[in-house]
């Protein structure tokens, strides 16, 4: 293994070895917590333009498992870890964690101390980095003029897809910003068939077909850059139930005239604390996100503030009674967990089956 350094846009370096794909790669710099779920994370459509971090110190133990992905691919730009597992034990295992990068185009790096560089982001705030095979100021100039674009646009389908339920209750149409395929399994096994759509798709084709139920899923970047998909939002809410979850969430409230902002590092893991208002009881979350709604943008003729985050008291989750609409900004639908959050599936169940007291 080559040595590769971590450069990050304020000047720090880290000093680690390259695995995976030769190639070195810019992104903004993210970290994620979990003892699992890394098959997950690697899969993620909503991590696009990023270099993820783990903070836990071994990865890769139980290999990469085809079935448990959450996309067809990776979308991420590098990855860093700890410590390498270079022979995984579990008989799901399909290939080593190299193998998959190598697939993938993906540069790793490991044999750092991601507890510092955790850190460091932790008290600075995201930044962007690069996984580089030289120092210097060139390559903090050309790290300082990152930025992530088009990122909905370039992880999203180009066409639709259909999903039929064994024993079809309700025709939901998903619109997919970068959808995690866990969504579309919860939906499957509760009787709902599946309509996934583009992205930028009309509010006519979002209607199509008549389908009981509107689905908006997770998707990477800045929520205020869709701008096409909140004006079809605009014009479609109230006529169906809708559930949005994560950059759904946001665009839900951008669509309403609330606003979003930027998190100083973001919640990314699977142990995140969310408090449900109405009730006092917290559970915990898997969460991937750099982007928040300011819950005091929500107005109260619109909507309510669901569920807040524990540590930080952001919004995680907005009910619209007179629109049957709801969002959070969790993942209900986590794989590999945590599955607190799953009865909100249930929710979007009631909604299309006419309960209007499904959202209080």
């Amino acid at each position: 293994m080559k040595d590769i350094y971590i450069v990050l846009e304020d000047g720090h370096t880290f000093k680690g070895k390259s695995f995976g794909a030769e190639k070195e790669a810019l992104g903004e710099m993210v970290f994620t917590t979990g003892m699992n779920g890394y098959i997950e994370t690697l899969t993620d459509p909503s991590y696009y333009g990023q270099i993820v971090m783990q903070t836990f110190p071994l990865i890769g133990n139980y290999g990469m498992i085809e079935e448990d992905k959450e996309s067809d691919r990776s979308y991420i730009s590098g990855y860093v870890i700890r410590e390498n597992c270079v022979n995984p034990s579990n008989f799901r295992t399909d290939s080593p964690l190299d193998s998959f990068l190598k697939k993938n185009n993906i540069v790793g790096v490991c044999g750092v101390d991601t507890r510092a560089i955790t850190k460091h982001i932790r008290e600075y705030g995201v930044m962007n980095g690069k996984l580089s095979y030289e120092v210097g100021p060139k390559v903090v100039d050309e790290i300082k003029g990152y930025k992530i674009e088009k990122a909905v646009e370039a992880v999203s389908t180009k066409k639709k897809s259909y999903y039929k339920a064994t024993e079809e209750r309700y025709k939901v149409t998903l619109i997919d910003y970068g959808y995690k395929n866990n969504i579309l399994r919860e939906l499957l096994k509760r009787g709902c068939s599946v309509n996934v759509i583009p992205h930028n798709s009309k509010p006519e084709e979002i209607l199509e077909g008549n389908p009981q139920g509107i689905m908006l899923s997770n998707g990477p970047g800045n929520p205020e850059e869709n701008v096409q998909a909140i004006e079809s939002l605009k014009q479609v809410f109230g006529k169906i139930p809708i559930f949005g979850i994560c950059l759904g969430h946001q665009l839900m409230a951008l669509a309403m005239g609330g606003k979003t902002s930027k998190l100083k590092f973001g919640h990314r893991g699977v142990n995140q604390p969310v408090k449900d208002i109405s009730t006092g009881r917290v559970v915990i979350t898997s969460q991937n996100h750099g982007y928040q709604v300011v819950k005091e943008s929500i107005s109260e003729d619109v909507g309510k503030v669901s569920f807040i985050n524990a540590n930080d008291g952001s919004c995680e989750g907005i009910d619209y009674p007179s629109l049957k609409a709801f969002s959070v900004q969790f993942h209900p639908e986590a794989a590999s967990g945590p599955q607190d959050t799953t009865f909100l599936f249930d929710k979007f169940m009631k909604l299309m089956e006419g309960e209007e007291h499904a959202i209080k």
